[in-house]
């Protein structure tokens, strides 16, 4: 069985690419697809050129068999018998046709095909599957990141993404490296990030973190007790502009309406980037079994995060320049669910990722068609890219509550997910339901469809949720 992965044209933005797939059985592969520039003659003529572009595509999986690095930022390498991708933790090379190296490592890679569309003449790319399962889908392919952007400059909304400035207040006399003490691993960056209040900082942080954890510049993940791993704060740290509040983001009609929802939306992504870095430093040292591949999905999502905090940002800025981000209510409902499930990976899983972040690829569209008929098109195509984002984060979410499902004796997900519900969540899940994007993030009705949890308002009050945020 070949499976679809993207028309020729749409691979020409980047040079490499992420792709997540998932098999009937539930099985997820992370992939890279690496897209070479063929050593073409001048003489040859442009169907002879294309057909060479075609066979210099490559898939390979996407965390090194030696011990996980994430491969996204390998080193291409051409050698006598071949083009290899080089690990950029310890230098080892895998070819990437075969696989093969010569320390007998050996690379998962997948066979690409580029063939014609008979009924509609487009190039279409196909790759071959694992074979330890069938009916694969494609659930992912995205850039790796615009450092692989090839020319010509990318579309107006692609653009969007790489390059929204952030709209704040400065970090004044604070570096993104501290000079003393500057974290060696991803725990202690995850750590720092967590306890830094300025929002700026804490997304510049962030990419320069993962820019490091994928290009292999940090000592270590760092979660073994090996490398006695910081504690993460119980909440947050928080800038003292930052007040806690709630706010009502339904209103739409007037300027100042959407500046309160966008708002409103970059409070939920600040917060979203630090349950990103939490999952990691809370729940890395208690599972020290956790492969490398979670901490480059958290890792990723991080990243996702702190870009939609960006694009948000600047919107707000854009159309209300005299309401920066931090100068209406904000609250801290996110992080009390996190507080609730803080003992638990599986719990954390269940209620952040296929609770909360489902809910937002269910209202997602209906925020969208209100700043649609609002007129608001930058915002549309800010949220398109926030919604197309969250579908992978629930992918992730699900991917790793199956992977612990399977961990903890082989448990049945949709019954184990349901009973974490009903433990740490009050009230019913209620629709409408985004049935095609929780299918697409591999939820099926059982994850959502008559869920009720069953936390009584005593253990709610009692709980650690009643979030107190510190400010500096």
């Amino acid at each position: 069985m070949r499976l679809l992965i993207s028309s020729f044209q749409k691979l020409l933005s980047h040079s490499r690419f992420m792709l997540t797939i998932r098999s009937q059985g539930g099985i997820y592969r992370g992939l890279i697809l690496f897209r070479l520039s063929p050593n073409l003659e001048e003489t040859l003529d442009a169907k002879a050129k294309l057909l060479a572009a075609h066979k210099q595509l490559y898939i390979m999986e996407s965390a090194c068999p030696h011990l996980g690095a994430d491969m996204s930022h390998a080193d291409i390498e051409e050698h006598e018998d071949g083009v290899v991708a080089v690990c950029p933790w310890h230098r080892y090379d895998f070819d990437l046709k075969t696989g093969a190296n010569e320390m007998g490592l050996h690379a998962c890679t997948y066979p690409v095909h580029v063939e014609t569309d008979d009924a509609d003449g487009i190039d279409k790319v196909y790759m071959e599957p694992p074979a330890l399962d069938s009916e694969w889908t494609l659930v992912e392919l995205r850039p790796v990141s615009e450092e692989f952007a090839d020319p010509p400059p990318t579309c107006a909304k692609e653009n969007i993404e790489a390059t929204a400035p952030i709209s704040m207040h400065p970090v004044e006399d604070e570096p993104i490296v501290p000079v003393d003490n500057a974290p060696n691993t991803l725990m202690e960056w995850a750590v720092l990030i967590l306890n830094t209040p300025n929002p700026l900082l804490k997304v510049e942080r962030t990419r320069h973190a993962v820019q490091m954890f994928r290009t292999g510049q940090l000592k270590s993940i760092g979660n073994k007790k090996l490398f006695n791993p910081p504690q993460p704060p119980d909440v947050p740290r928080r800038d003292a502009l930052y007040v806690k509040n709630s706010v009502d983001p339904t209103r739409m009609r007037t300027k100042k309406s959407k500046a309160f929802m966008l708002h409103a939306l970059a409070n939920i992504e600040q917060w979203a980037i630090d349950l990103a870095w939490d999952i990691m430093a809370r729940f890395g040292p208690m599972h020290p079994d956790l492969p490398p591949a979670f901490f480059s999905d958290f890792a990723k999502m991080a990243l996702d995060e702190s870009k939609h905090f960006s694009l948000l940002t600047a919107r707000l800025a854009a159309i209300s320049p005299s309401t920066p981000y931090g100068s209406m209510p904000v609250h801290a409902s996110l992080w009390e669910s996190a507080s609730i499930t803080s003992t638990s990976l599986r719990a954390r899983l269940a209620i952040i990722h296929l609770v909360h972040e489902a809910r937002g690829l269910d209202v997602n569209p209906q925020t969208i068609e209100r700043f649609r008929k609002a007129g608001d098109s930058d915002s549309v195509n800010v949220m398109e890219i926030v919604h197309a984002d969250e579908v992978t984060h629930v992918t992730t979410g699900h991917r790793w509550f199956t992977w612990m499902c399977e961990k903890d004796g082989g448990l049945d997900p949709i019954t184990t997910f349901r009973e974490e519900v009903r433990q740490s969540w009050r009230g019913d899940i209620k629709g409408p339901f985004n049935a095609e994007a929780r299918k697409t993030a591999g939820l099926s009705p059982g994850f959502y469809e008559n869920l009720r949890g069953e936390m009584d308002t005593y253990e709610m009050e009692s709980s650690p949720a009643k979030v107190q945020i510190g400010y500096d």
